[in-house]
Order: structure tokens, then sequence, then C-alpha cells
């Protein structure tokens, strides 16, 4: 079985880790209403997508 010869060191650790680092939430603005929208997602407040309109389908039961 392979064995590191060497410790990893904390500069070397970190440039591998370097990009699982935390990123902000990329927000846009609903074209129609201008509430904060996350991209690619259905309008929560208007309901639209790529200027057209969806609506919510009520569940049978």
């Amino acid at each position: 079985m392979a064995v590191p010869k060497r410790r990893t060191s904390h500069a070397r650790q970190g440039k591998r880790r370097s990009h699982m680092a935390r990123h902000p939430m990329q927000l846009q603005y609903c074209p129609e209403c201008q509430e904060p929208v996350l991209p690619h997602r259905i309008c929560s407040n208007c309901g639209t997508y790529r200027a057209h309109k969806y609506e919510k389908k009520e569940e049978e039961k």
C-alpha cells in the first residue's frame, strides 16, 4: 500500500483545497416584479420565467 514519505504541508494542503471555499449566492432580479430570484428558477412572487407565465397546479386529492 502506498504511504506518503513526508507530511503534507499547510501550504500544499491549502493549494489543493483552494476551490472548496464558499461563494456568495448569485441572485438575479425578476424583470416583471423586480424581486431577487435564483438563476434558472421560476419567480416565486409572480410566477414568471423567461417572459412566460407559469401558474401553480392544484394538487388533486
